[in-house]
């Protein structure tokens, strides 16, 4: 018996995943948070269009670079009619996420020339190490991972521990 012409474009979950190389959980978890969409059949069993393979590739290429899912979300919501991204769409964000990365990768080095830093001293102490915090700066700015947020005050690196 031959295939129709909408089932030929329909995928099940099962295939999906295994095309995709994803866990029909993460399926799941992407469809409910609105990554990517499926309809019913007659069964109530999920169908997905074979553009939903293109929309997980982007997804996961996304992730990969360290886009958060919200931000990805994001950007799949901003192209019309539920479209699977083009190339066009990937270059225009790669240009908006690479300053975003950039960014990261600056708060990452930071973090590593930090982290160096107190393993030579040994002290381990934010609140007395004259190297990672003189004079205990970082207090004046109250609770939370004050080294992660941008434009947060640095202080000055002492000469000695």
């Amino acid at each position: 018996m031959p295939r129709s012409r909408t089932s030929f474009n329909e995928l099940s979950v099962g295939q999906v995943a295994q095309r995709s190389g994803l866990a029909v959980s993460a399926l799941h978890f992407y469809e409910a948070n609105g990554l990517i969409v499926s309809t019913r059949n007659s069964g109530n069993q999920r169908r997905y269009t074979r553009e939903t393979l293109r929309r997980i590739g982007f997804i996961r290429a996304s992730q990969r670079v360290g886009i958060p899912l919200a931000d990805i979300r994001a950007a799949l919501d901003a192209l019309p009619d539920q479209r699977t991204p083009t190339p066009e769409d990937w270059q225009r964000l790669s240009n908006i996420w690479s300053d975003r990365l950039d960014e990261r990768i600056e708060q990452l080095t930071r973090l590593r020339e930090d982290l160096t830093k107190c393993i030579g001293c040994g002290c381990l102490s934010f609140a007395t190490c004259h190297l990672a915090n003189p004079y205990d700066v970082m207090s004046k700015e109250g609770p939370g991972a004050r080294r992660l947020m941008p434009g947060s005050a640095r202080p000055e690196p002492a000469r000695e521990c």
